[in-house]
């Protein structure tokens, strides 16, 4: 018989029966049992993740839709602010300004010979007079300079005295020819007329007309030599007055000796000893100064007026000087001057107050406070400080305008009074502005205004 052929389980014939493993049993029986519970297990576990996904996400959706409703609520909602109006300050204001006392004549005083300090005759503190001898100077070499120079002046008055005598002595020469020329000159024309009546022989007149001839030329000769004479005269002179202005200039040099004070005030400083030596002149780098004078009876006040008040200040005005010092006393000064001109970087104006000072109470290079009482033709307007805002384009201030939306304005300050300060430039006067503006009071913003209480005046 022949042997039967059966498959394997991939369905391939097998030939040896006899070898041939066990029946396996078919793979579509386990995929058709597992297939249904992994499709359940599949099917619930999507279940489950799309219902904590609804629970986690609808509430958050929910409050989100819940916080824009909110916020496009408050945006459209009109905010309630606080709101004041500027308002003018008074017409006379007080400004009280910082400046440093200086007396109205400082000098310093400098040597105008060389020498060595042989006296010092006044000290710091010193009370002096104009003219006051303060220190004295020894300077042998301009008075040794002055005997050549007084020497050199005698000299030239006895040259001066010998050309007056040598044209004294040439005059008479001059007249002594023109007298022996005119005798000369009749001689000759007595002889000519002799001559022609054939009195004197020809050669006798040619004689006495050449006298006649050198006479003449004797009296050009005098003359020639009083105007030489006259020439040395003034030559002479000349040199008088040279040696006459060497010696006045000596003995200016001479008097520099003496130190004396230019004016009446009080020596502030000093800088030198007895037996120092003294360079003249005050601009040199071997130059030393000697003295420092200050006249205290009236001083002055220097002070940078801000631009504007610059309207208000005028010559002649008063003003009243503080010093912390003297807190007890007010001093009136006078407006004296002011430089016409403003600072171009700090736009002030400088300005001078003088004061009385007969009691000395008042010393130069004290600090004081100048107080003026200001009549403004414009007074500023004032605003609340709490109404202000800075931020990096400035100082603003939120302006509610008629269809009650806040728009910032930019200001220019003035004075700070502390709960008040002054608007130069940015406002009207009839704004109304919104006091302690939050981050809420954005630009463009509806805000519902409400009056505040105005803060008190400055």
């Amino acid at each position: 018989m022949a042997p039967k052929h059966t498959q394997s389980s991939n369905g391939q014939p097998n030939g040896n029966s006899a070898t041939a493993s066990p029946p396996t049993p078919p793979a579509t029986e386990t995929t058709s049992s597992t297939a249904p519970r992994f499709r359940l297990a599949l099917l619930g576990f999507g279940a489950v993740f799309a219902a904590l996904l609804i629970i986690g996400i609808v509430p958050r959706l929910q409050r989100s839709a819940e916080i824009n409703a909110s916020a496009k609520e408050t945006k459209t909602e009109a905010l309630t602010v606080n709101t004041v109006t500027p308002h003018r300050a008074d017409a006379k204001a007080d400004l009280t300004l910082p400046g440093s006392i200086q007396a109205v004549h400082e000098a310093t005083v400098y040597a105008r010979t060389d020498g060595y300090l042989s006296q010092r005759l006044a000290d710091i503190g010193d009370r002096v007079t104009t003219g006051q001898l303060l220190a004295a100077i020894d300077a042998p070499e301009v008075d040794q300079e002055l005997q050549q120079a007084r020497a050199n002046l005698a000299q030239t008055r006895s040259a001066y005295m010998q050309t007056l005598a040598n044209l004294e002595q040439a005059r008479s020469q001059l007249s002594q020819a023109q007298a022996n020329a005119n005798f000369a000159k009749v001689s000759s024309q007595r002889w000519n007329t002799l001559q022609k009546e054939g009195a004197v022989s020809r050669q006798d007149f040619d004689e006495k007309q050449a006298s006649s001839d050198a006479n003449k030329a004797n009296v050009k000769v005098a003359q020639a030599a009083i105007n030489a004479n006259q020439s040395n005269v003034n030559a002479a002179i000349a040199n008088i007055n040279a040696s006459e202005a060497n010696v006045r200039r000596l003995e200016a040099m001479q008097s520099f000796k003496r130190i004396t004070a230019p004016f009446t005030g009080v020596i502030t400083a000093r800088n030198v000893d007895q037996g120092a030596l003294i360079t003249e002149g005050s601009g040199g780098s071997n130059a030393v100064w000697l003295y420092k004078i200050a006249q205290p009876d009236t001083l002055r006040i220097y002070i940078d007026l801000p631009q504007s008040y610059v309207t208000s200040i005028r010559a002649g005005q008063t003003a009243n000087v503080l010093v912390r010092e003297l807190p007890k006393e007010t001093f009136v000064g006078k407006v004296t001057r002011t430089s016409s001109s403003l600072d171009a970087t700090a736009h002030t104006l400088r300005t001078e107050v003088q004061v009385s000072n007969p009691n000395l109470k008042l010393l130069p290079g004290m600090y004081a406070q100048v107080q003026f009482v200001l009549n403004r033709a414009t007074a500023p307007l004032m605003v609340p400080a709490n109404a202000l805002v800075t931020r990096s384009e400035g100082t603003l201030v939120a302006i509610v305008g008629a269809d009650q939306k806040v728009h910032y304005q930019k200001v220019t300050l003035g004075r700070d009074y502390g709960t008040e300060v002054e608007i130069v430039s940015g406002l009207e006067g009839n704004e109304k502005l919104v006091v302690n503006p939050t981050d809420e009071v954005a630009e463009g913003r509806r805000v519902k205004a409400v009056p505040a209480k105005p803060a008190p005046k400055a």
